[in-house]
């Protein structure tokens, strides 16, 4: 029976050269890991024009599984739509008939907001958004929530501006490079919207959860006067969201508060538009007093100032 090869690198110089050089190479690895993990959580702006440009990479592909995504959402549409012609024709009939009835009363309510402005001499303010972009990516596994617009500051986004879709907000630009952006998501842990309900003005705030979910918290703690079926808005409070934005639904009542879902999902949105901050003035006065106060933490980890 022959030997078995000794494994050991014996008195050859060069394999224990190797082994050492690979343990070496292995503890500078780590030790420069971990020196990265650090600074990424005591400053999370130091690799922002990294993730930037690697966002700048990914644009193209993110584009391509957009369109992708939108056209196969298309044909479920489509086949669903054919399967099920009969019952929507009925239903749209009905919805057509209350549409009716409704226009009417429409009419004679706006009449009487025209004639009420008139004598109060309000104007409303048209907002004429920054820019039109795609979602061409968002976390999917990660406690945090965010997204990637495909705009960025050549199209005139900065951080700091609102982005919402048709049904609702949808959260705010934190980082910006030429051609895209990345945007701090209502669902984010960390993300704060000052908020009222729609029936009666009740100011509230909505906070993301870690599972994907919004809490909906109340000012004046007390006897919850939560709804199942609640909306929620953007109040305007802070300066940074304009107001009347929709933002969430209630779905559950709790004793603070409760929780519901966005009124508008990010997986589900393709198109986006981006809107100017609401008072400026107001934001940068509260930023000037957050840097007087004391350091501050970064934009892209706090959003109690929204």
């Amino acid at each position: 029976m022959a030997r078995p090869a000794d494994r050991r690198p014996g008195f050859s110089r060069r394999a224990q050269y190797g082994i050492f050089t690979g343990y070496v190479i292995a503890v500078a690895g780590f030790l420069a890991g971990a020196g990265l993990l650090v600074v990424s959580i005591v400053n999370p702006q130091a690799f922002s024009s990294v993730r930037g440009a690697a966002s700048e990479l990914a644009r193209p592909a993110g584009e391509a599984g957009a369109e992708t995504r939108a056209a196969g959402q298309g044909v479920i549409a489509a086949i669903g739509a054919y399967f099920q012609a009969g019952r929507q024709n009925a239903a749209l009939t009905r919805e057509v008939a209350a549409a009716r009835a409704n226009a009417l009363t429409m009419q004679a309510l706006e009449g009487e907001n025209r004639r009420l402005k008139a004598l109060l001499g309000i104007v409303d303010p048209a907002v004429k958004p920054v820019t039109a972009a795609r979602l061409i990516g968002s976390t999917s596994a990660s406690t945090r929530r965010f997204a990637v617009l495909s705009a960025g500051t050549l199209q005139g986004v900065r951080a700091g501006q609102p982005v919402r879709s048709a049904a609702g907000l949808i959260g705010r630009v934190i980082e910006t490079a030429p051609g895209t952006a990345r945007v701090l998501l209502v669902t984010d842990p960390e993300n704060v919207v000052p908020v009222r309900r729609v029936r009666d003005g009740l100011p509230a705030f909505v906070e993301g959860k870690s599972d994907g979910r919004i809490a909906i918290r109340l000012l004046n703690m007390g006897v919850n006067p939560l709804k199942m079926g609640d909306v929620f808005v953007t109040s305007g409070s802070g300066g940074l969201y304009p107001p009347g934005i929709p933002v969430a639904v209630v779905t559950q009542v709790l004793h603070d508060g409760g929780t519901g879902h966005l009124a508008s999902d990010p997986a589900e949105v393709d198109f986006v538009l981006v809107l100017p901050v609401f008072q400026p003035a107001a934001v940068a006065a509260l930023g000037a007093s957050q840097q007087a106060a004391g350091p501050a933490p970064e934009p892209s980890e706090a959003g109690g100032s929204n």
